[in-house]
């Protein structure tokens, strides 16, 4: 055989065996961003966004992977609604000129198959930093209703909420830590 040819084929086979990425849509009804944080070093102060939308793209082979997030910022809940209403103006989100935060996450960690952490970056009130999504469970199953894999986990992650810009009261006791909780579920595209 003729080395050009078989270099072709090594080159093809090659080709076949790195596109083993598989794309994922996320699943607005079980995809929830919230948050946590002290209030005055009392009770915790909870809440979530409710309207999300993205997709993550995974490579078991490789171990690489993709995953973008957007969060409109409008639809905060803390079932306060005027908390939710300061929590939307300058001292917070800012969502008139904000309206949308974004993760990017494109180094993804596994252990066998099963995703242990995302890092990437969190694009919020127009500035964009490092974050590391730690997950505390993962797993993947065949769905009976939709009959296609899903994926999905919980993740979570604490930040640092003025180095976004945001840090009203911080200096009267209000926290600057802010833990994250994400829970995604992701359908095979």
């Amino acid at each position: 055989m003729n080395k050009t040819l078989i270099a072709a084929l090594a080159l093809a086979a090659g080709g076949v065996a790195q596109a083993q990425s598989t794309h994922y849509n996320i699943d607005p009804s079980h995809t929830f961003v919230y948050f946590e944080a002290k209030h005055f070093g009392t009770s915790t102060l909870r809440g979530r966004f409710d309207k999300k939308e993205g997709s993550v793209v995974i490579d078991r082979k490789a171990k690489t992977g993709k995953a973008e997030i957007a969060i409109d910022m409008t639809s905060v809940s803390t079932g306060v609604g005027p908390l939710d209403g300061h929590l939307k103006k300058e001292d917070f989100f800012n969502v008139a000129e904000n309206p949308t935060a974004k993760f990017i996450g494109d180094k993804f960690s596994f252990e066998g198959d099963k995703v242990t952490a995302v890092a990437g970056s969190l694009t919020m009130l127009g500035q964009t930093m490092p974050v590391t999504l730690n997950a505390t469970n993962f797993n993947c199953y065949d769905h009976p209703k939709l009959k296609r894999e899903v994926c999905g986990g919980d993740f979570e992650t604490t930040i640092q909420r003025s180095k976004w810009g945001m840090s009203y009261g911080v200096e009267h006791g209000l926290p600057d830590d802010i833990r994250l909780l994400i829970q995604v579920e992701a359908a095979k595209q």
